[in-house]
This record gives C-alpha cells, structure tokens and sequence, in this order.
C-alpha cells in the first residue's frame, strides 16, 4: 500500500524517499508514504492560501454541505478505516472502528455548529454610530496530530476548520499516517474543492519548521507532547500565530469510601486500560480512600486479569502492542522504579518482546508512594498505580501536585463531595463516575502545561474564528 501526499486537489510525491509504516503487532510492512519536507509543505501552504478566499465565502450551509458527505462517507467506510487503523496503530479493531464513528461525529457537529457562528450588535453610546461584532475564519490552518488516535484528533480540527471557512494542511505522524490519508481521500471523495484541505507526510521538523514560519500559516494547532509543544510556541512566537495546544497529561482517579466500588472499578478499568493504557486522559495514578481500598483493589484486579492481550485484529483482544520500543521501555522502567521502592505488583509486571513488538501485560501496583517516578511522568501503557489516602483533601492535594491539569476522574455518590472536589481539581476535563467523558458536542483541553483552547463542543470552533469590531458612523 503505497500513498501519496494530497496537495491542491492533486495526490503527488512518488518521487521522494519512502517512509515505512509497520504493524506494531507484527512487525510487517503496512505500506509506505513519501518523505516531504519544506519544499512540499510550501506547496499545500500556497494552495490552501490560495483556496482560502473562495472557501471562506461559501455560505456555513453550502460548507456543512461538503461536511455532510464526508460524514456519511466515514460511517460508510468505518469497518475498513478501523482495519487499517489497527493495522497500522494496533489497538483492537472494535475500538478501531468505534474511534472511526466517534471522529465522524466531529465533522457532523461541526458541520451545524458552523450555522452557529454568530455575532452581535452592541448599543452606541452616541446616536449617529452603529457598533456591530462578526467572526470569521483565521486563514490557513496548519495541524499536527499523534498516533494514538489516527482519525479523531484530525476529525476535530479539521471539523471546525473547514466550518467556520478556513483551509487546512494536516501533517500526521510517521507511525499512523494512513488512517490520515483515507480520510483525506474521503475528503476528495465528498466534493471538498481542490486546495481546502492538503496533506504532507515525512520529515516532522521541516515540515512543522515551514508551518510556523510561513507567513500564509495563520494558525497551528497541535495535539502531542507538552515538551514539543513548549518548542512550537516559541517558534509561533515570532510572528504571533494564533495556536492550539492539546499536550501531555497525567490524569488522577480519586475514588471515595462512599463510592459505588462497581461503577469505581469499570470506570477505572475503562479509563486506564481504553486504547492500552495510551490515551493522554487516562487514568495515571489512582487515589483510594483506606474505607474501601482493599475492597476496590480486589475487584479491580479481577477485572483487569480477564483483559486479553494481543494482536488488535483477533477476536476477543482487548489491549494491543506498545507503539514503539521506547515506549515499551518507559513503561517498564516505571514499573521496575514502583517495585524496587516497595510497590506490590499484584497483577502482571511484564511485557513481551519479540522482534520489533513490544507488549506489555495489564499491570496493577499497590502501596505506591508519592515520590515514584509512576506518579510524577505520564506512563502512557497499561499500568495502574494504586495509593491509599485517608482523606478527601490528602487525595485532591497528590491529584493536584503536578504541573499537568488535562482530565482527572473522581467516584463517589454524594452529591456535595462530588462538586467539591470536581471543582477542587486543577483540570480541564472532570469525570465525575464517569471514566469516558469525552463527547464530540464537549469542550476538550487542558489546563496549566496541558495545553491552551479547547477542541469539540461550541468553544471548539472558536479557536479558529477572529473577532471583528465594526464601527459604523451614521
């Protein structure tokens, strides 16, 4: 399966070095994609620049048009997106499919939501003026998205973009790049005009370079780690870009004596152990209250022994491989730290390496200490660290020592700790007995060195609009 980039309506690059994609289950070859750099990224810059003043002008409806079709085009193809997806990504093919649907509903809220883009007037101080407000598009959007969701975290940027009258340029990850370009072929597919949406795979420095030097870039958005993050914000700095930072985590599950253990225990599962342990809101480290501690860590490690591990395209799989060596290693040396400092490993402790695959069981810890390395870095694999805390504050304190503030989870049925500590928590997203909180119509983002703006919901397409005083004298 070999790809092309997609640069003004046209798919190009045979010509350039190949990057090969591998499935991480096993080590084949998935296909390959050319390696582009500055000089094809200028290119989809010129041509979203380019397509920026029709676009823009298309009515929201004539624009939630084309947004429709790729809609329904997504719905159509999920079971073959998903396949690719878990061949190229490796999470089972249920979540891979079920990530197709979840990034399809991206584009259709954003495809009414741009209906919804409203401005205002606002009463003049003096009777010969007239003070009216608009929004508009920014202009040229360029997006860097990660591996761990090849369709969703394009969807959700591309979504708003194109609906509020912007054009787009995606750069997706070497290791799942071809998720990226069937969407982008379903994009051609539902009508999108020539040079509205472009993308280039390759060389992440360069290409990021010229996205943030272009001056016909007028915004990034960036979904990844809080260190590249730091770095694509200082680049943006020199001409002021407008910028959308979606970075790292490190998100604490808080469970209290007066939870519901078995809605605890799924939550906490279904958090932690969703897409292998790497999503960057699951559950990193998890606060027990002593009153049902030990109840709470048996049930949880009953039902985290049934999860099978393996490749994502048999049946019955529910965690598939680490992406990548290095973030086997991390994982496991996290592991290793908990234990040699007196952490209890009471379910798994181990991975499995064969050739270039890397897996890693379901791992439960208990007696964790705050001074761990697990629970001060973002372990990103399928580990669940356990400390036992006396009281609510001692929990909200250890949830909020952290420099990170994107998602944290909190179970407990009363209604007055409930609010307490969801609006004690320094975090963009709370999930309150709730382990999966995100939605397409919700605002997603971060706070402190997770992130800045928000993705979904009706601030999402905020990020991509500017704000226009008119004055009118009469």
């Amino acid at each position: 399966m070999d790809k092309l980039l997609y640069i003004n309506g046209s798919w190009t690059g045979e010509n350039l070095d190949k990057v090969e994609v591998k499935n991480p289950a096993t080590g084949e070859l998935v296909g390959t994609v050319p390696n582009a750099g500055k000089k094809e990224t200028r290119e989809a810059i010129a041509a979203a620049y380019d397509a920026f003043p029709t676009w823009s002008k298309l009515t929201a409806y004539e624009r939630a048009g084309y947004l429709e079709k790729l809609y329904d085009l997504m719905i159509e193809s999920a079971d073959e997106m998903g396949e690719l997806m878990t061949r190229e990504m490796g999470k089972p093919l249920g979540e891979a499919i079920g990530e197709v649907k979840y990034a399809a509903d991206f584009i259709k809220w954003f495809a009414e939501e741009g209906k919804r883009v409203y401005g205002r007037t606002i009463p003049s101080h003096v009777d010969n003026k007239r003070m009216l407000v608009t929004k508009q598009p920014v202009g040229v959007v360029g997006a860097i998205t990660p591996w761990n969701f090849p369709a969703a975290m394009i969807t959700r940027k591309l979504g708003p973009a194109l609906a509020s009258g912007c054009t787009f340029i995606v750069k997706p990850p070497n290791e799942t790049p071809l998720t990226a370009i069937m969407l982008v072929e379903l994009c051609e597919k539902a009508g999108i005009p020539k040079g509205v949406v472009n993308l280039v795979t390759g060389e992440a420095s360069e290409i990021g370079e010229e996205m943030l030097t272009n001056p016909h870039v007028s915004k990034i958005t960036f979904t990844g780690s809080t260190e590249v993050g730091k770095l694509l914000l200082k680049q943006g700095a020199d001409q002021v870009k407008k910028m959308s930072m979606e970075l790292g985590g490190h998100a604490p599950i808080i469970v209290l004596d007066d939870a519901d253990i078995d809605k605890a225990v799924n939550g906490a599962l279904l958090s932690k152990f969703r897409n292998g342990g790497q999503t960057c809101i699951c559950g990193n480290r998890i606060y027990v209250q002593e009153g049902i501690h030990d109840e709470f860590v048996e049930k949880f490690v009953a039902e985290a022994s049934k999860l099978k591990v393996g490749n994502g395209l048999e049946e019955g799989i529910d965690i598939g491989p680490v992406i990548s060596k290095k973030g086997y290693e991390k994982i496991d040396r996290h592991v290793q730290n908990a234990i040699k400092q007196g952490a209890d490993c009471v379910l798994g402790g181990q991975g499995k390496v064969e050739g270039d695959t890397y897996f890693y069981n379901p791992t439960i810890l208990t007696g964790v200490q705050p001074g761990m390395i697990i629970m001060n870095e973002e372990t990103f694999g399928p580990v669940a660290p356990i400390q036992k805390v006396k009281t609510i504050e001692e929990a909200v304190k250890y949830a909020n020592q952290t420099h990170y503030g994107l998602a944290a989870y909190v179970f407990t049925e009363n209604y007055k700790k409930g609010i307490e500590v969801a609006e004690s928590l320094q975090y963009g997203i709370v999930g309150w007995n709730d382990g999966v909180p995100s939605a397409p119509q919700s605002p997603f983002g971060g706070m402190k060195q997770s992130g800045l703006g928000r993705e979904g919901g009706s601030e999402g397409i905020e990020e991509y609009l500017e704000t226009k005083y008119i004055a009118v004298g009469l």
